[in-house]
């Protein structure tokens, strides 16, 4: 156990192993509030998140498995860091210096051929290693990889840093560095699934979103290239709406689409700066989460494509049993000039910050 009088503390077991016989590690984080997380050295995954509900009864928002064997298949990727590039690019092709590269493509095969979520083997597949330690500001927990060079098509040795502080105002903060040895693209999320109620839909979180844009996306789920309103579009959640209200309002525009599954331009202020993204709130639980972040983007998924999956307490995961608020930079930035530049070059410090802010109604 790692603990600081007063301010919370962290516990470490083994939680198994992979598939090629490497330990698995979960740590578990608790503020002086009593709000606990636990953390996997693979992926990064946060497995369990506790918090209280407006009857002081503790519900783990976020879903979940029991095992490294699920979390090894995760097709979901459920709790994860992902990286090397979050999102998709379209047929796995960028250029940075009028050189192409060419990624592995993993999303839906000829039918969406596009890169996803970092390819085949990505940071929510990766070993990470991991150092504890509890400051006055709350537990925190560092997780280090190195990406190397030509891993799923992506050029240059990668050091990525990301940093889980659980703080004793009761926050989830996340903190992503990376640095390169040559040119570059990084973009960095965690892919954490909500449920404020611990089990069953999420139709009757109410959801807002502070968003005036929005990046339209064709069939294969690639951005246009278009920034456009969400004015008078389904898209528009700055007037907080259940999600199931908005999931229906979206169906009757696009009745192909399942949910929602798209990327929101948040404003264009100092990336340096952490912007308000939105608030997702349940009155049956009382809980609500607040997001800020300096990234420029922010995806909202409502888990349509949950298809029965397994996981804690017995529960299945179908569709509409979790969402998304994945910040981040746009789905395949690189190959749109007009969208913030995802490139990293050696020298230069890949930097962002998230936090999730926990309350009670």
């Amino acid at each position: 156990m790692n603990a600081l009088s007063g301010y919370g503390s962290v516990e470490q077991r083994l939680f198994g192993y992979t598939q090629d016989g490497t330990q698995v590690h979960e740590y578990t984080l608790i503020n002086k509030n009593g709000l606990m997380m636990k953390v996997l050295s693979l992926g990064g995954i946060v497995r369990e998140l506790w918090v209280p509900d407006k009857d002081g009864r503790f519900v783990d928002i976020v879903l979940g498995y029991n095992s490294v064997e699920e979390y090894e298949q995760n097709t979901g990727y459920l709790g994860a860091v992902i990286g090397r590039f979050a999102n998709r690019i379209a047929y796995g092709r960028f250029q940075i210096d009028g050189v192409t590269y060419q990624l592995a493509l993993n999303d839906g095969g000829g039918k969406r051929p596009n890169a996803l979520h970092g390819g085949f083997k990505g940071f929510d597949k990766k070993v990470w290693k991991a150092f504890d330690e509890v400051t006055p500001e709350g537990p925190k927990l560092q997780l280090r990889l190195r990406s190397h060079d030509g891993e799923e098509g992506y050029p240059g040795n990668l050091d990525v840093t990301v940093i889980y502080t659980l703080t004793n105002e009761n926050e989830w903060k996340i903190e992503y560095t990376a640095k390169t040895d040559k040119p570059t693209i990084v973009n960095l999320t965690q892919h954490t699934y909500f449920n404020l109620n611990g089990r069953g839909k999420i139709y009757d979180h109410k959801v807002f979103i502070n968003a005036e844009k929005y990046t339209p996306v064709n069939e294969n789920l690639i951005p246009t290239g278009e920034i456009s309103t969400v004015e008078g579009t389904p898209y528009d959640l700055r007037k907080q709406t259940t999600i199931g209200e908005a999931i229906e309002r979206l169906k009757s525009v696009y009745p192909n689409l399942k949910g929602f599954d798209i990327n929101y331009v948040l404003s264009e202020s100092d990336d340096r700066c952490e912007k308000f993204v939105g608030k997702v709130l349940s009155e049956k639980s009382g809980i609500s989460i607040e997001v800020y972040t300096t990234q420029p983007g922010v995806q909202f998924y409502t888990g349509n494509y949950l298809q029965g999956f397994q996981g804690k307490y017995g529960q299945y995961y179908d569709e509409h049993t979790g969402f998304c608020l994945e910040t981040q930079h746009f789905p395949d930035s690189p190959n749109h000039k007009n969208f913030p530049t995802t490139i990293l070059r050696s020298g230069v410090l890949y930097h962002h910050i998230t936090h999730f802010k926990f309350s009670v109604a």
